[in-house]
């Protein structure tokens, strides 16, 4: 009996010596910086797929389920995700993934945030007190979430502590030799006038040096109109753009409408691991945007 008892005891510290971090994951792109960095040490719950509009999502109970045995929150954070994870955490009654709480994550508490609003009017649309949520296009950004993301991992998994060390310097050094070479590839595009579909894309143009000379949407978050994207289209005689942009989630027919008529390239980029078919993990996510770039200058 002793020996049966002993014999269940070790399994059952194997298990716990063995098992897996559940992580939720907001956005695809943080599912994919975690598993950089966690390997086979985290269980990732991604909320939302890489064709869906991270503002717009429904706190559905499928989400709340995974939350509640959540053990680390990973998000952007900056109100992206105001419309739907408050509900997430109230209802998943989760202690450990409240804010404030080490297993609470937002990506964008470590990067300078561009668009900071001077006022906060909802009259000026889907405008975030904290400045523009979408961090993920500039490759730069990435560095210090990383950083961050791999000493809470530490902290939430002490036991593991070298092992996220030594993946967070591998991908450090994979990553910045990974933007040496995109800045390289991507040196034609500095300068480049663009149009964005959505306010979405500072962050690259911070980046790359892209020049953004108007957007479809009148207002962040608001679909264009006919008459809007007119005036839009009579602007581009003064302000003349080489391509329009959009992200792979979104309705491609405002960006179409004023490519056809403006004579320049609508160029598609994932915007998120998945977004494409090629982008599919985070180095292939920027290698795909910069030749989708490049692409639209020819």
């Amino acid at each position: 009996m002793q020996k049966i008892l002993w014999t269940l005891f070790l399994l059952l510290l194997t298990s716990n010596a063995h098992a897996a971090l559940n992580v939720f994951a907001c956005e695809p792109e943080w599912a994919a910086l975690t598993q950089q960095l966690a390997g086979d040490k985290a269980s990732i719950y991604t909320a939302t797929g890489p064709l869906q509009d991270p503002h717009q999502v429904q706190a559905r109970p499928s989400l709340i389920a995974k939350a509640r045995s959540a053990q680390l929150l990973v998000c952007t954070g900056a109100e992206l995700e105001i419309g739907w994870m408050p509900v997430v955490l109230r209802e998943s009654t989760n202690s450990k993934i409240q804010p404030g709480s080490p297993g609470n994550f937002e990506a964008a508490k470590y990067v300078t945030m561009l668009e900071v609003p001077t006022r906060l009017d909802r009259a000026d649309g889907d405008v975030h007190a904290a400045g523009n949520p979408h961090i993920q296009t500039d490759a730069r950004n990435f560095l210090p979430v990383a950083e961050a993301l791999s000493q809470r991992l530490i902290q939430l998994d002490p036991a593991n502590a070298v092992f996220y060390q030594q993946r967070f310097t591998a991908f450090n050094q994979q990553w910045r030799a990974a933007i040496a070479k995109w800045e390289k590839q991507a040196a034609p595009l500095k300068g480049i006038s663009i149009i964005v579909q959505h306010k979405g894309f500072p962050y690259l143009n911070n980046w790359l040096g892209l020049h953004e000379v108007a957007e479809l949407e009148p207002k962040p978050g608001m679909e264009p109109s006919a008459a809007w994207l007119g005036k839009v289209l009579n602007g581009l005689q003064q302000y003349p753009a080489r391509m329009v942009i959009r992200a792979a989630y979104q309705d491609g027919r405002p960006s179409e409408w004023i490519a056809e008529r403006a004579h320049v390239p609508a160029v598609v980029v994932p915007f998120t691991v998945g977004g494409t078919p090629q982008a599919n993990d985070l180095f292939a996510m920027f290698d795909d945007t910069i030749q989708r770039l490049l692409a639209g200058l020819k």
